[in-house]
């Protein structure tokens, strides 16, 4: 009976696992569609279409600099979301400041794992939530941001608005550090030495996310044979 349960399970997940990957492929090449068609679409009907050759130079420019960041990025987050997560994670965007913290929260909550049916549900459900709040929120800026326009052009509120960003990824890197604030602090002294040195690497942030990730891993792994 307990066999039977089982195979029914691993037959309905597979079925759902399926259908996820053929409605998130056909999204996917939707939104690229969109995204890609909608400037040139502008331009075709403004009469104002810019010079092709100049646009696939500035995209190879910044492709290649991101193309490593995306690979990466693939292969971290995959794991982590599932696959109902990542295509909507992937299509709805700003993992890394809101789908990322959001599906790792509701995870730890619920008490599963990566890899897991269980992870893979949550995963899609903690997403699809932080979708739809961004979409109300968003939403409510646009109608609000005309009365609240003297609000937020206050002084005394500038200070505020300028380290948004610094707070925001402060407290989400403290959910990690406090993982290890050894590794922690050995990581962020090199990076902040190595930006200092070489303030250039600063516009390359996404790319350096590499090397310190690696030496991130090699501490960590030293750390366990040193233990073992």
């Amino acid at each position: 009976m307990h066999e039977t349960e089982s195979s029914q399970s691993r037959e309905l997940y597979e079925s759902y696992l399926n259908a996820t990957h053929r409605l998130g492929r056909v999204l996917t090449a939707a939104t690229l569609l969109l995204l890609v068609g909608a400037p040139f679409v502008i331009g075709l009907y403004l009469g104002a279409l810019p010079n092709l050759g100049a646009v696939l130079k500035a995209f190879l420019g910044v492709g290649l600099v991101y193309l490593i960041s995306g690979i990466v990025e693939y292969l971290i987050y995959v794991p982590m979301l599932g696959a109902g997560g990542s295509y909507l994670a992937f299509i709805t965007g700003n993992l890394i400041n809101m789908k990322i913290p959001c599906a790792i929260n509701a995870r730890d909550i619920v008490g599963v794992k990566s890899g897991t049916p269980e992870n893979e549900i949550i995963a899609t459900l903690s997403i699809a939530t932080s979708s739809l709040v961004t979409i109300v929120v968003l939403a409510l800026g646009v109608v609000l941001m005309i009365p609240l326009q003297p609000v937020l052009q206050s002084p005394v509120l500038q200070p505020a608005f300028e380290n948004v960003v610094p707070a925001l990824f402060g407290a989400m890197a403290y959910k990690y550090y406090r993982m290890d604030f050894k590794v922690a602090a050995i990581v962020l002294g090199c990076m902040t030495l190595l930006f200092i040195l070489v303030p250039s690497l600063i516009g390359s942030t996404s790319m350096m996310v590499i090397p310190s990730g690696a030496l991130a891993i090699g501490l960590t792994y030293l750390g366990w044979r040193k233990k073992q």
